[in-house]
């Protein structure tokens, strides 16, 4: 048996790179899984139902459950007819893992409003419109008094949690993505949703247009012994599928980095130093912020001379 024995998943752009490596080790692990991929080109163009009937067949010949879905997930319609799609096939949902985006970089004063509005939609609209049906649907199951232990797992990236030259529509987005972990972990423990992020990493296609000198590695592909292994966007799957699991059920609203063999806890945005402007009136002489922030925030002298700790 399986972390995930018996439980239902939906994995959206699980045709390729690392939501393929998550529906595969998902299936696995003992889940039925719906793989969902548009089969668009890295930038969001054209479409292909190879890519999720593919995924469906390996989980198929390894004798796992697995049907496709060709749905666009920041269609609305789309979105709530693949929650649909899952109940109606294998009887309920359990997890959803959040993943299909899509990348057009350029810098920001290159930006075209195309390019921010395509990839804001795939990935943050993408990935409420689907959280926002699973999330009625386990809402309903909570009040008809058939409670589900639901997990939904968010992708995000360095990219919006550290920055990154030439992806301001991907970041913003990817920014978004961790705050609406944050918020639907809030909402959903009240009636049983579990919600967490990873930041994953690999060789995917988007990786190889942006260095081509990296090859695009495909979980199923290379072995243990492969030199391409470390590059395996598969790797970032084990922790998927524990953060899917009943195991996890203390950990909600978290963010982690999860690459190759390596697992760490983004610790995101939190209070640091502060100073405050004394005495009445409690409002800031504007005239007096800088040497205040320099000192008491940043650590240095008034003037600009490092004391350290900066």
């Amino acid at each position: 048996m399986g972390l995930v024995d018996g439980k239902v998943a939906i994995v959206t752009g699980a045709g390729r790179g690392v939501g393929r490596g998550e529906a595969l080790e998902l299936a696995a692990q003992g889940a039925k899984v719906v793989v969902n991929d548009f089969g668009g080109s890295s930038k969001g163009e054209g479409g292909d139902q190879g890519p999720a009937d593919e995924v469906v067949d390996i989980i198929r010949q390894r004798g796992g459950e697995a049907v496709a879905n060709y749905g666009d997930v920041s269609d609305w319609s789309d979105a709530e007819a693949l929650v649909q799609q899952a109940v109606d096939t294998f009887g309920g949902l359990d997890i959803l893992v959040n993943n299909a985006g899509i990348l057009r970089d350029v810098s920001i004063t290159k930006m075209t409003e195309q390019d921010w509005d395509a990839v804001i939609r795939v990935h943050l609209k993408g990935t409420f419109a689907m959280t926002h049906f699973a999330c009625l649907y386990w809402q309903n199951e909570s009040k008809a008094g058939r409670p589900r232990r639901a997990s939904i797992i968010n992708t995000v990236s360095s990219a919006g949690l550290q920055g990154n030259p030439g992806q301001a529509n991907y970041g913003a987005a990817k920014a978004g993505i961790a705050a609406l972990t944050t918020i639907t972990a809030l909402e959903g423990k009240r009636y049983g949703v579990r919600a967490n992020a990873i930041a994953p990493g690999g060789a995917t296609r988007m990786v190889h247009e942006a260095m081509p000198q990296i090859p695009i590695v495909e979980a199923d592909q290379v072995g243990p012994d492969d030199e391409f292994q470390r590059l395996n966007p598969g790797n970032s799957a084990p922790m998927v599928v524990w953060l899917a699991a009943d195991e996890s059920q203390h950990i909600s609203g978290q963010v982690f980095r999860a690459v190759g063999d390596e697992i760490t806890h983004y610790v995101g945005w939190t209070l640091g130093r502060s100073v405050k402007a004394g005495k009445e009136p409690q409002k800031w002489d504007p005239a007096k912020i800088g040497d205040a922030v320099a000192s008491g925030i940043f650590g240095y002298r008034p003037g600009g001379l490092a004391m350290g700790g900066g």
